[in-house]
């Protein structure tokens, strides 16, 4: 029942937690971000609780913030997830399991869906041996490429030193990678930080259920959803589904997806999708869609 939004920016030594947090549990900042960063780090905390203007609209069952969240899905795999986030999502777990330390990965397509560049940059390994799990990958997947298909394994040379030690991280702040990737609009703010009151958070969820459901429903190959929120307003204000290209206003055209079949209030989504249950550090581990959990079901 806590609201949350917290901000967490690290880098070369030290770890700064700022934001609001209204609860009446007992929260180690400090021990969290030690858990998850390690002991070697300084520690500033800057945490009050929620405004009272915030609250007065959230304690009616209004929405934390205002702003228009996007969800989607499409057929391109069995996450329901764009090709390029799904690639790059799976060789980033397969090499980060044998070699457990900080990288990132890019995939490009064409087309077709063939894979034409990989990159993959990661801490503390040789060139050679990253090229070799990252074609190991390809093989396992059976990954369909292009003729002139590419791998830029640490394509600017191999390093040392990585993480907090080597740049700064604002946690909640990697919107496109924890949403659908580059290719489909990104609506409303961050994920992390925030409870499920904040529509941000929320109502992105929810447009996401939509999206699969009307996809599964209509046998769809794409389906994208925009729910818009008013701050302090409880129903949204817009509620628009594109289905294969074809809009829907499910607050008003009669459709057989109508408003009726979801509550769309924040209340009624944290209900409907469990939002009170201690579930999103997960989320935050592989991106918040295309992982099993509720909304992408």
């Amino acid at each position: 029942m806590s609201r949350v939004a917290i901000e967490v920016m690290g880098g070369h030594g030290s770890i700064d937690i700022t934001g609001e947090l209204t609860t009446t549990a007992y929260v180690d900042m400090r021990a969290i971000a030690k858990k998850i960063a390690g002991p070697n780090y300084g520690i500033k905390v800057n945490v009050v609780t929620q405004s009272p203007d915030i609250a007065n609209g959230v304690d009616t069952g209004g929405a934390g913030d205002q702003g228009i969240m996007v969800g989607y899905a499409c057929r391109e795999n069995e996450d329901y997830i764009p090709l390029e986030l799904y690639y790059a999502r799976s060789l980033c777990r397969y090499i980060y399991e044998k070699h457990p330390f900080d990288g990132k990965t890019q995939v490009t397509i064409n087309d077709k869906g063939e894979v034409q560049t990989l990159v993959a940059s990661f801490q503390k390994i040789k060139k050679f041996d990253l090229n070799k799990i990252i074609l190991e990958w390809s093989v396992v997947t059976h990954l369909r490429i292009t003729k002139d298909f590419i791998v830029h394994a640490n394509p600017a040379g191999d390093w040392e030193i990585g993480g907090f030690e080597a740049d700064t991280g604002l946690t909640g702040r990697k919107i496109i990678v924890d949403a659908y990737g580059p290719q489909i609009a990104v609506g409303g703010g961050a994920f992390s930080g925030k409870d499920a009151t904040k529509v941000d958070r929320s109502g992105a969820y929810m447009a996401r259920k939509i999206a699969v459901d009307l996809l599964k429903r209509l046998e769809a190959k794409e389906v994208m959803v925009k729910i818009a929120y008013a701050i302090g307003v409880a129903k949204p204000v817009m509620a628009t589904a594109w289905v294969d290209g074809q809009a829907f206003d499910f607050l008003n055209d009669s459709w057989e997806i109508t408003s009726k079949d979801y509550d769309l209030t924040p209340l009624g989504i944290i209900n409907f999708l469990e939002l009170r249950k201690p579930q999103f550090e997960k989320t935050a581990e592989w991106g918040h869609f295309g992982n099993s959990f509720p909304w992408d079901k």
